[in-house]
């Protein structure tokens, strides 16, 4: 491998790590107004980070002090040049895997049942038009012995080029008094699936 060739591989490692730790600091800032995504535009004026949520209001604060405490932190933090935030409202988060996996770290912190959360969200995901759903919830669920539980809906293709075109894939995590939970939420796209997909209804 070229001096130039290590050269870009690194500059990408570091582009990587550095989105990597701006997504998980605004996962971090604005999960209770249902993050569900990050977009960095770069400008000779400075850095634009378009963030995506549920619920903008939350985001952006009364007159604007929530955004501008956010942006504060963020400057102090990375030492960003002049940076932007720019709140965009995800029209429909019922289909944003992101936003979904964080309402169910929500529900159950709160105290609801795991398997209750995980078919509500299935529920609520069908519901808003998913070609299919998968939830996943691994940890001490019932016992002292970890294991996994799997709740699904619908059809979620599971590799090739359909399944990277069409499923929109998410994990987080949440800590219980049984310990850590893992959740994994999988929601393929009606939309995204490509036109020679088609269902076929199972024959009982």
């Amino acid at each position: 491998m070229s001096v130039q060739q290590r050269t870009s591989v690194k500059s990408i490692l570091l582009t990587s790590r550095a989105f990597a730790e701006l997504d998980e600091f605004f996962e971090r800032e604005l999960r209770d107004a249902g993050y569900g995504g990050l977009e960095i535009q770069k400008s000779p004026v400075g850095t634009t980070l378009k963030v995506y949520v549920a619920r903008p209001g939350l985001a952006i604060g009364r007159r604007g002090t929530g955004i501008k405490e956010l942006t504060e932190k963020l400057a102090n933090r990375f030492q960003l040049p002049n940076p932007q935030i720019a709140v965009s409202e995800v029209l429909n988060p019922e289909l944003n895997a992101r936003i979904m996996a964080g309402r169910i770290a929500q529900i159950v912190s709160r105290g609801t049942a795991f398997r209750r959360a995980a078919m509500w969200t299935v529920n609520n995901i069908m519901s808003a038009g998913a070609a299919g759903v998968e939830v996943s919830i691994n940890g001490k669920l019932r016992s002292d012995r970890s294991h996994g539980e799997k709740y699904r809906a619908g059809v979620v293709p599971k590799s090739g080029d359909t399944a990277d075109r069409s499923v929109n894939e998410a994990t987080t995590d949440v800590l219980l008094k049984l310990g850590l939970y893992g959740i994994k939420v999988k929601i393929a796209l009606r939309d995204a699936l490509p036109p020679d997909f088609a269902f076929k209804e199972e024959l009982k």
